[in-house]
């Protein structure tokens, strides 16, 4: 990609993003997710409405008047994204491919982070871990996080999303909200799942297109496996092929759904070409009434 279409396109996605995050998503983000723990504030005069449980018997005997115990959430975290960049993440048969969300998810939860001082990092698999980038705050941190998203090319095509989850299990230093970004075309991935879970506040989207979910009713179509690097010719017009694509379909989504239920983490299935901040908000606001 040539720099000056890379800087564009940053552009592009920094102001959209942005403007969901000031609009919509930075509130219901900080209200979502916790931080970790309360931390001593001040001690100051009773004031009418105070919690009298926050009374600091000590400090009110020796001024002769109620005094209360002030205390504020600590609330920097630390946020991890993990993105999917497979070859099937290349694939869109709307004006967004699964990569382009992708991206575009990865600027929202970024700038949703610094918004609210949080730190935020970024780990891009396929088959392997192909780069890292440490927590860190501030915009430009944000910004080179979009670029690397945009620009990064690939070394391999396959998925091993387990690989993903058990670098990250090696490198994170503290308990961390962490965003799993994929199309799931791996499903072998239970066990660090588990354990990452088990430790961290993990939440996954898994991203799918629409086509995947309905195919065409009739027609020839070359479906390309972008991890398989192979073409098929397939005839939807036949109800037999339809209904095979379709029970594969639902059978791959019935076993994810499967294993976030096993593994007790949430997540957010988001469909290229829709409006999928809706879905965030509705998610967040779900967080809040669990808190």
């Amino acid at each position: 990609m040539l720099a000056k279409d890379l800087i564009r396109q940053v552009r592009r996605i920094e102001i959209k993003t942005r403007r969901l995050v000031d609009e919509n998503l930075a509130g219901k983000y900080h209200s979502a997710f916790k931080g970790q723990g309360m931390e001593f504030s001040e001690v100051r005069a009773y004031q009418a409405g105070d919690d009298i449980r926050s009374i600091d018997w000590n400090v009110t005997a020796r001024m002769g008047e109620p005094y209360i115990k002030k205390f504020v959430e600590e609330r920097e975290l630390t946020v991890m994204l993990l993105v999917d960049m497979s070859g099937s993440t290349e694939f869109g048969s709307t004006f967004r491919s699964k990569r382009d969300l992708a991206a575009e998810l990865t600027a929202l939860f970024a700038f949703s982070a610094i918004k609210n001082q949080d730190k935020v990092g970024c780990l891009i698999f396929t088959d392997k871990v192909e780069c890292y980038i440490a927590p860190k705050k501030g915009q430009k941190h944000v910004l080179r996080l979009i670029r690397e998203i945009l620009a990064f090319e690939p070394q391999r095509v396959g998925t091993n999303i387990g690989e993903a989850l058990r670098f990250f299990s090696k490198v994170a230093k503290r308990k961390t909200v962490v965003f799993l970004i994929s199309d799931f075309m791996d499903q072998q991935f239970l066990t660090p799942l588990q354990a990452v879970q088990n430790k961290h506040d993990l939440i996954a989207l898994p991203i799918v297109d629409p086509l995947e979910q309905n195919p065409p009713q009739r027609g020839l179509f070359y479906l390309e496996d972008g991890e398989a690097c192979r073409e098929m010719l397939v005839d939807f017009s036949s109800p037999r092929v339809r209904q095979a694509y379709l029970k594969r379909a639902q059978e791959r989504q019935a076993e994810l759904d499967r294993i976030f239920l096993k593994s007790q983490v949430d997540h957010i299935p988001l469909v290229c070409g829709t409006a999928y901040e809706k879905e965030l908000v509705k998610f967040f606001k779900l967080r809040e009434l669990r808190r």
